[in-house]
């Protein structure tokens, strides 16, 4: 029971990754609000987590819905201790293919969507004595170049750098840090494969396979617990060695 009455908010939170977040988080104690765009993921996650203190349908890219979302959170947790700013997207296309307004979509979701919540939640911490903690789903993506991914590439890059930013200027009552995911199967990743794409880039990762979104919630949970009470203004990176491996940055 690591986050024992901490209030968290996990925006992306209804499937992969943030789903698998917000059930550790329950089981660790923690009072949570899941925040996902599609109305039947909402109440998906909503029946399968019942304890769940709120799930709200919002487009993390819509700052008014965000302020809704947010108000709503804050009234139902009563405050906020831990935001976990998951809630992503990702298009394949050759750069010299992607529309103008898919490159827009993936900078207003998965920068500007957390730009949005981010600095809602950092007025709101540094109100409180306690502070709190903001946890960011990056990529190795942020670090390596992957081909047809220009956009969310670029995205996660971004978001690397504004935490590192907000780390200086919000310590010391909040700690911001980033976890970059290597190959990780989720429904978004697995709606990209076909076999013979997934047994290929498993052959890339030295440990030979995909993470688990289970194990991906555990680097979280640390990094919200007070254990991690040091930690700020850094990237995790869980990618079984992927990100540093010869030829990983060719597919």
């Amino acid at each position: 029971m690591r986050l024992q009455g901490k209030r968290v908010i996990v925006t992306g939170g209804s499937t992969g990754i943030g789903a698998a977040v917000a059930r550790r988080f329950l089981a660790e104690g923690a009072r949570v609000a899941v925040w996902c765009r599609n109305p039947s993921n909402a109440k998906a996650i909503a029946a399968e987590l019942p304890g769940l203190a709120v799930v709200a349908a919002v487009d993390v890219a819509d700052p008014e819905g965000v302020d809704r979302a947010f108000a709503q959170s804050l009234d139902r947790l009563g405050g906020l201790d831990v935001l976990i700013c998951n809630a992503g997207i990702s298009i394949r296309h050759s750069f010299i293919d992607i529309p103008r307004e898919e490159f827009d979509r993936v900078m207003r979701v998965n920068v500007h969507g957390v730009f949005y919540v981010s600095q809602l939640a950092a007025r709101h911490m540094l109100a409180q004595d306690a502070g709190g903690a903001i946890l960011m789903t990056a990529s190795t993506s942020a670090v390596t170049a992957y081909r047809h991914y220009a956009d969310y590439n670029a995205s996660k890059g971004a978001l690397v750098a504004m935490m590192r930013t907000m780390a200086i200027e919000l310590a010391p009552k909040i700690r911001v840090n980033a976890v970059n995911p290597g190959y990780t199967m989720t429904p978004m990743q697995e709606a990209e494969y076909s076999p013979e794409m997934l047994a290929e880039v498993n052959g890339i990762i030295p440990l030979q396979r995909h993470a688990r979104p289970e194990e991906l919630a555990s680097l979280y949970v640390y990094l919200a617990s007070d254990e991690a009470a040091y930690a700020s203004g850094a990237v995790f990176t869980l990618d079984g060695a992927e990100s540093i491996a010869s030829g990983a940055a060719y597919l």
